[in-house]
C-alpha cells in the first residue's frame, strides 16, 4: 500500500487554504496548513512533509524568508504562489530554491498537475544524486562534490550555488558532450514548459556563467548553440570518492 503524501499549505488567505485543503484531500493527499511563519515553525516540529505550497505575500514574514528557512531545514519541494505577472518575484523565488511557481488566481487542477510534476522531478533528482553518490565530478579544472552538492573552483575553494544553478549545471554535465535544449532544461528544472517570454532560465544561466568566470559574450565553458540549446564545452570525468 502506497504511503499517503503529506502537503503543507502556507497562506494567510483562509478561503484559499480551505478550498485547497478539501480539493487535495479528495485527491488522496494528507494536508496541513499554516497562515504565517510562526505557525509554520510550530507545525514543522512534529510532522514530515513531502511538499510545501507557499504564498509569497504573508504578514510579518514574507514567503521569501520562509522559503530560506525551509531550505535550511530540508531539501523539500516548494511550489510558490505569486502575484499575477510579477516575473521578478518568480525569479527570486526560484533562485531561493522553489521548484515551481503559480500565479494567482489559478485553477486547482493545474496546481494538482504541478504537484505531481514536482514530486516526480524530485524523485528523479534523488535517483540522479544516487547514481552520482560517492563520485567526484571533474569538468576542466572545476570539481563537483556530489555528496555535499558543492562546486569547487580550480583553487579548490567552494563556490556557492543556488539549488537551480546546481541543477542546471548537473543537467549539462549529465548530457555532456551533447546539447541540452531549453525545452529539456524547462522540464528538468521546473517540470513543464516555460512560456517563450519567460527569462528565468536565462537569468539562472547568466548567474552560473558569472560564478564560473565564463564570459557570456565569448563563453568557453557553457556555450550557446544557435536555435539548439546549450553545451558544456569542457571534458567531464567521474572519479570515485
Amino acid at each position: 500500500m502506497e504511503q499517503t503524501l503529506h502537503l503543507l499549505i502556507i497562506d494567510d488567505d483562509h478561503e484559499i487554504v480551505d478550498l485547497l485543503s478539501q480539493f487535495l484531500q479528495k485527491h488522496l493527499f494528507e494536508v496541513s496548513f499554516a497562515y504565517n511563519g510562526e505557525q509554520t515553525r510550530q507545525i514543522w516540529k512534529n510532522n514530515h512533509f513531502d511538499l510545501v505550497i507557499l504564498d509569497l505575500m504573508l504578514p510579518k514574514e514574507s514567503g521569501f524568508e520562509i522559503a530560506h528557512w525551509l531550505r535550511e531545514k530540508a531539501d523539500i519541494p516548494i511550489i510558490m504562489l505569486t502575484a499575477m505577472g510579477n516575473e521578478a518575484d518568480r525569479i527570486i523565488g526560484l533562485e531561493l530554491g522553489a521548484d515551481d511557481y503559480m500565479a494567482k488566481p489559478f485553477n486547482p487542477r493545474e496546481l494538482l498537475a504541478r504537484i505531481h510534476a514536482v514530486l516526480h522531478r524530485s524523485q528523479r533528482k534523488q535517483s540522479i544524486q544516487h547514481s552520482f553518490a560517492r563520485k567526484t565530478i571533474q569538468f576542466g579544472d572545476w570539481t563537483i562534490n556530489s555528496i555535499h552538492r558543492q562546486l569547487l573552483n580550480p583553487q579548490n575553494v567552494e563556490v556557492s550555488l543556488t539549488s537551480k544553478e546546481y541543477d542546471l549545471l548537473l543537467a549539462l554535465i549529465e548530457q555532456a558532450p551533447g546539447i541540452v535544449t531549453r525545452e529539456t532544461l524547462s522540464e528538468i528544472l521546473y517540470g513543464h514548459q516555460l512560456p517563450p517570454t519567460d527569462r528565468t532560465i536565462d537569468v539562472t544561466l547568466s548567474r552560473l556563467r558569472r560564478k564560473l568566470h565564463d564570459d557570456s559574450r565569448q563563453p568557453k565553458i557553457i556555450k550557446t548553440v544557435h536555435r539548439g540549446g546549450y553545451i558544456l564545452a569542457l571534458p567531464v570525468q567521474y572519479v570515485p570518492s
